[in-house]
């Protein structure tokens, strides 16, 4: 149980004793209130505070500061109670300072069990999640535009791991597009001599690929052929150049540390009759209507701005008829929740999407759809243009070989998945040994090397922090590691990451503040030292998972 989930629990159990004793009225029925617990912004206030008076006030019919006397005067202090004094402050807030002994015992646990520390019980454990994303075409290498999916999916899934829940990753790729099509039109071009079309694929990346073209897709047939399979030998070179590269894809994943538990394809969904089923399901319930030879979804009945094609007049299912095919196939396996994340772009395809599921009788919050807010890449002061097209970008494994995994992570996962950003990959590089990521990976590299020292020195650790920290750098020190949980409980909730690193930077800067303030190898005070060696301990073990949150290395030197 963290430290806040006691304080919750000493709350609780003060406002039953209030009403118990008749110190505070009983609830109306059918009014409920929750008790929140935050931490104060100046640390001095206490280690907790809750609003829960402001909150009964009206309920109650009762003024905020009573509630939150009678409050206060209910809450359990002494021996074996977390909580050493609360007071009442400002307009109807509650401050509570927890005992030493209480963060004393709950740090224990950090150097019991170091794996499992930082990860939390919270609502939605035991939850089987479907995440995808990324999911670029397969038309060409990953561009630092659809890098940005990457880290926030695969960040995401950490997140909820750490949270309990059961993750499967999933990659889902158009391999039966239009677009499969003109690669392999421009591949085949490329190999016979000729220009590539007007609306097909430039870059280097399409040369490679013609000049590795086997003979069988037309590869050695002169300039001025033209033969009446042309159209067919492009869709097969498509699909051979597709698969090259999405294993490259895969490759260039793997280097960044995300991996993928499936891979999924479009036309898969179209073979195996997930796209029919799902159209049939939507007409046995009335959803879908013809109309100048097409078949359209009620998406209006669902709040949507017009109706969508499902069927176009041509007999062609389009992309939606695919969404609503993948939605039934996912569901079909077990999940209980799906999360999609696309980019802004895709802004108008979340409600038909949702709309359908409902309509196909799943539970429309099962279907979520987080969207990415826009990433531009900078060069010299230069926005770099984006277009597979052209062959004008910049890869993934450019940027990483630039300025390393670690520091890409770090800047995505210190960013509101949805805001907006620039990402300036000179300026990056110049500073990337100011960068924060290194700050807090030195933190970690700088412990280890006290520990070694103190190994060397014939210094231990304390098997135990219990009435070890009686002094306040520890304390202040302390505090600051018991904190990871409840970092990590609020991240899950929330979706994101940005409050982790901003986490990791403060305890990094309370670690250096205490390293300077406290002498941790001191052979003249063994018994000092090793309580402090354990603390430094806790600290690193709380950096490391901190970092491996994110998927960044902790270094045991830099």
């Amino acid at each position: 149980m963290t430290l806040r989930a006691q304080a919750r629990r000493s709350v609780e159990a003060a406002w039953r004793q209030a009403t118990t004793s008749g110190a505070l009225p009983p609830m109306p029925d059918g009014t409920v209130a929750d008790v929140t617990i935050e931490r104060p912004a100046n640390p001095e206030h206490g280690d907790f505070a809750t609003n829960l008076a402001l909150r009964l006030a009206r309920p109650l019919r009762m003024p905020p500061g009573a509630i939150a006397a009678a409050l206060a005067d209910a809450i359990a202090t002494g021996p074996g109670e977390p909580v050493l004094k609360a007071t009442v402050a400002g307009p109807g807030f509650v401050n509570l300072a927890l005992t030493d002994a209480a963060v004393e015992a709950f740090l224990d646990t950090i150097r019991s069990e170091p794996a499992a520390w930082g990860r939390a019980a919270v609502p939605g454990s035991g939850r089987r999640v479907n995440v995808e994303f990324v999911s670029a075409n397969p038309t060409g290498p990953l561009t630092v535009g659809n890098a940005r999916g990457a880290f926030v999916g695969d960040l995401l899934c950490r997140v909820l791991e750490a949270g309990g829940q059961q993750v499967t990753r999933e990659y889902y790729f158009n391999d039966s597009g239009a677009q499969v099509q003109k690669l392999g039109a421009s591949i085949i071009a490329l190999a016979r001599g000729r220009e590539v079309p007007e609306d097909g694929y430039h870059g280097d990346y399409v040369e490679v690929l013609a000049a590795e073209l086997p003979a069988a897709f037309g590869a050695g047939a002169p300039a001025e052929a033209s033969e009446p399979d042309d159209e067919a030998a492009a869709w097969a070179a498509g699909r051979w150049a597709s698969e090259r590269i999405r294993a490259g894809i895969e490759a260039s994943l793997e280097a960044l540390g995300v991996h993928f538990d499936v891979w999924k394809t479009e036309g898969s969904l179209h073979a195996e009759g997930w796209v029919e089923r799902a159209v049939e399901r939507l007409r046995a319930g009335g959803h879908l209507y013809e109309q100048d030879g097409a078949l359209w979804f009620r998406s209006t009945a669902f709040g949507d701005d017009k109706d969508r094609v499902v069927i176009r007049s041509n007999g062609e299912p389009t992309y939606f008829a695919s969404d609503i095919g993948y939605v039934t196939e996912k569901l079909s396996r077990g999940f209980d929740h799906l999360i999609y994340i696309w980019g802004a772009d895709h802004h108008g395809t979340v409600a038909r999407v949702q709309n359908a599921a409902q309509a196909m009788g799943y539970d429309r919050a099962a279907v979520e759809i987080l969207l990415t807010g826009w990433v531009s890449f900078v060069r010299d002061g230069v926005e770099i243009s984006m277009s597979k097209r052209a062959g004008t970008f910049v890869t993934l494994d450019e940027l990483l070989a630039e300025i390393g995994p670690d520091a890409a992570r770090w800047f995505f996962a210190s960013r509101g998945a949805n805001v907006n950003i620039d990402f300036d990959i000179e300026l990056a590089k110049k500073q990337s040994n100011e960068n924060p990521v290194y700050y807090v990976q030195y933190a970690h590299a700088r412990i280890a090397s006290i520990l070694r020292r103190a190994a060397e020195a014939g210094l231990v650790a304390a098997p135990s922090l219990r009435d070890a920290l009686g002094g306040a750098p520890e304390l202040g020190l302390a505090r600051i590691v018991a904190r990871l949980p409840e970092v990590v409980e609020d991240a899950v909730g929330a979706q994101e990451t940005q409050a982790i690193t901003t986490y990791a930077t403060e305890l990094a800067t309370a670690f250096h503040a205490f390293y300077r303030d406290a002498k941790v190898v001191d052979a003249t005070d063994p018994g000092r030292s090793a309580a402090r060696l354990a603390l430094v301990d806790a600290t690193r073990i709380t950096l490391a998972n901190a970092l491996g949150l994110l998927g960044i290395s902790a270094p045991e030197s830099m």
